[in-house]
This record gives structure tokens, sequence and C-alpha cells, in this order.
């Protein structure tokens, strides 16, 4: 059965931006658009190279307890305009209620104008599980050990 995900639209939102939704049978995730204020739709919301907004999508949303909703950028978005996400991957939680916001920033060298209603990211309900975290005297020991970035080399093989 599949997790239910309420949609509240808020009060200022225009109701013809569609709900997300997924573009295609085998899609993980679903599609998040822009639902500009009013009186940003007819000409968008501009995105200098180098700059970041809050995109809103116009919904709250309630998902699932032991579910979590991850926002995550659009890959064409990415390679195109070099538009992703700033905080990738977002994570709205099971009890939050708030506006549900969009974290864009463009890497790329050219302004982006965002349009309304345009699909400006896509949200994959994971399912979350949550630790015990608790003191401990001493780590087990592993092969890798301490190392960090880059310590098991870069996978080439000659």
């Amino acid at each position: 059965m599949r997790p239910r995900v309420a949609c509240l639209r808020e009060d200022w939102a225009d109701p013809a931006v569609p709900l997300p939704a997924y573009e295609t049978g085998g899609a993980a995730g679903a599609d998040l658009r822009a639902n500009l204020p009013e009186e940003s739709r007819a000409h968008g919301l501009a995105l200098a190279p180098g700059a970041r907004a809050l995109v809103p999508t116009g919904l709250r949303v309630a998902v699932p307890a032991g579910w979590e909703m991850q926002v995550r950028p659009r890959s064409g978005l990415a390679l195109k305009h070099g538009v992703t996400l700033a905080n990738a991957p977002g994570t709205v939680d099971a009890d939050y209620r708030g506006p549900l916001g969009v974290i864009l920033v463009n890497l790329g060298a050219e302004p982006y104008a965002i349009a309304h209603g345009e699909r400006i990211a896509q949200a994959v309900l994971a399912p979350v599980a949550q630790a015990e975290f608790e003191p401990a005297e001493a780590l087990d020991e592993t092969a890798r050990g301490a190392g960090g970035f880059g310590s098991t080399g870069r996978g080439v093989t000659r």
C-alpha cells in the first residue's frame, strides 16, 4: 500500500498549479512545482549566477509517521542551467506542517528565470529509522579505519 501525503494549498497559492505528481510509472520522485506569489507569476523569479532563493510551492504537507520526504534536484535543471538545490537532499520531517519551499541555487554562468508552475525539484518518500545514540569507550576496528575524504582512492583501474 502506498503511503499518502496530505497536501494543503496556501490561501494565496494558485490552484491551477498541479499537486506533486510522478511523470512516469517508474519515477521515484514526484515533481514539485514553483507556485509563485501573484505579483511574480507573469515574469517569474530571476535567479542570478551564484544566487539562491527559497522558491515557494504553495503547499503544506503531512508526511506520514515513519517516513520523510526528501527534496532532490532535477537533473535536467542542473545539467542544462546549473540550477540545483543548496541543501540536497532537503528533508521534510513527518511532524513539520509549515510551508514547503525549495532552496534553489544557480551554479551556472547565466541568470535563470524560474517560471510560475515550473517543475523545480522532486520529492521522494523514504522510510525513516531512528537510532539510539549511546556513549562508547571505543569503536570496533575496520579496514578503512579513520581514513577520511578520498582515502579509498579514485577507483580507476588500469
